[in-house]
């Protein structure tokens, strides 16, 4: 063998031992349909005929909205921690229904009388509810307004499940803007309720927001609201609030811990502009912006848009990549968050076990919820979930909390924060919905300005 061929098969042999290396990390290292990984069961389609995308969409969006209007508890009309709660209702997950029902109005599948009424009802139930300093607890007796404890010293305000209920509320007191005397008595309970709110009182005279405060224990829970993570509509509405306002410094050495929020790293091909490596579990990408609209929204931090929609990338990415090697993770099988899990009960799910584990376990609303941001990703995984997983997947209230095909385990769950953002979101994806009508709020604006927050119209690019 000459000196020139043998350099030439060295180099052959060096290439092929790079790709073997990198093959992993290549976006095109897909599992497919009907593709398998060892000992893995088939994919098969079950559904045969192929809806129209908008039938498809519609037919998502009514099913999930039934969770939060036919199964709501009846006495207070708030929403259900889960399908198997009974009289236990959620606060947050509340905030997200009050979404989901405005969504309902302008698919046809509620009318507006009606949604305003349940509205009234949980309005008037969370007047009489526990609150502690202005916060609701994040569990309560529907039948009672007790608070109901969450963990032993969880049992008393929780300032982010307050967040999140007011977001929808808010949403709500823009959406009935008719000059009835109706619409104007639901405008002025929700003023009243969520000005009620006492975000002063939850910093402790720091430059931070603490997450709950018990009458039994205080706030022996030091838990810090501190990003990145879902929470960032808390700090605009306490910096919104006319009555209990927090100084912009709050937000800024609170949440933004000086800067240190910021990520700036690339995963995947995609820069993070803030967040734990390769973004988390992807709730952090919904929970906050149901309502607070993404498109163009900037600080001197992020580009939200860019944040959220690379974050799903990035979740996409990883499970394409399929590191852990899991049963049919793939291009069009994807989705990351907290939900129901085979092994432990409940946790969060995230790629390479930053801010959550990995176990093979995938929840329809990370994909679902991420579809504003990465619609084509999303409508193929909705696809798969639909057409191929449907006998097991598919029940009353829509899609099933999670799955795992490593276990070959489905849940038989619903659960109120996994199921709201899979509505709103798919809307706001269709129509801009509720980030038009959250975004209608002067003093959400003003909060927003107070923090030093401005909007671009480069989103989406």
């Amino acid at each position: 063998m000459d000196r020139k061929t043998a350099l030439y098969l060295l180099c052959v042999a060096l290439i092929a031992f790079i790709f073997s290396c990198s093959k992993d990390d290549d976006p095109s290292n897909d599992h497919g349909l009907p593709g398998l990984n060892d000992d893995c069961p088939e994919l098969v389609r079950v559904v045969e005929d192929e809806l129209p995308v908008d039938e498809l969409l519609d037919l998502v969006q009514e099913y999930t909205l039934k969770y939060f209007w036919d199964f709501g508890e009846p006495n207070s009309g708030m929403a259900r921690e889960r399908n198997t709660s009974g009289n236990l209702v959620t606060s947050g997950g509340t905030g997200f229904g009050i979404m989901a029902m405005i969504a309902g109005v302008e698919r046809g599948f509620l009318g507006r009388e009606e949604v305003r009424e349940r509205v009234m009802q949980i309005g008037h139930f969370l007047e009489g509810a526990d609150r502690f300093h202005g916060a609701w607890a994040h569990w309560m007796d529907g039948t009672t307004g007790a608070a109901l404890p969450f963990s032993q010293k969880d049992d008393g305000g929780d300032l982010v499940e307050t967040a999140f209920l007011v977001q929808g509320l808010i949403a709500a007191r823009e959406y009935f803007d008719r000059d009835t005397p109706e619409e104007t008595a639901l405008r002025e309970l929700v003023d009243d309720l969520w000005h009620g709110v006492d975000w002063q009182w939850y910093t402790q005279g720091e430059n931070v927001l603490y997450w709950h405060w018990s009458p039994n224990y205080g706030f022996e829970m030091n838990m810090h609201i501190t990003g990145w993570n879902e929470a960032m509509i808390i700090y605009v509405l306490a910096a919104a609030s006319p009555t209990y306002p927090i100084e912009p410094e709050v937000y800024h050495q609170g949440w933004a811990r000086n800067g240190a929020i910021k990520n700036g790293n690339q995963y995947y091909y995609h820069v993070l502009p803030m967040g734990p490596p390769f973004g988390g579990p992807l709730f952090f990408a919904h929970y906050s912006f149901l309502g607070l609209d993404p498109r163009g929204l900037h600080d001197e931090y992020a580009d939200y848009w860019k944040q959220n929609r690379n974050h799903s990338l990035i979740n996409h990415h990883y499970c394409r990549v399929n590191p852990g090697d899991h049963c049919h993770y793939s291009d069009s099988l994807w989705g990351l968050t907290a939900s129901d899990d085979p092994i432990v009960g409940y946790q969060a799910h995230a790629p390479h076990g930053y801010w959550g584990e990995d176990n093979g376990t995938i929840t329809p609303s990370a994909a679902l919820s991420s579809m504003p941001y990465t619609p084509e990703e999303s409508l193929k995984a909705l696809n798969t979930f639909y057409y191929y997983l449907y006998d097991d997947l598919w029940g009353p209230y829509g899609f099933y909390d999670a799955f795992n095909f490593d276990e070959n385990w489905f849940a038989d769950s619903y659960i109120a924060i996994d199921q709201g953002p899979i509505m709103v979101m798919i809307e706001n994806y269709r129509s801009g919905l509720l980030w038009d009508v959250f975004m209608k709020n002067e003093e959400v604006n003003n909060g927003l300005e107070v923090l030093g927050f401005y909007y671009e119209t480069d989103a989406n690019e």
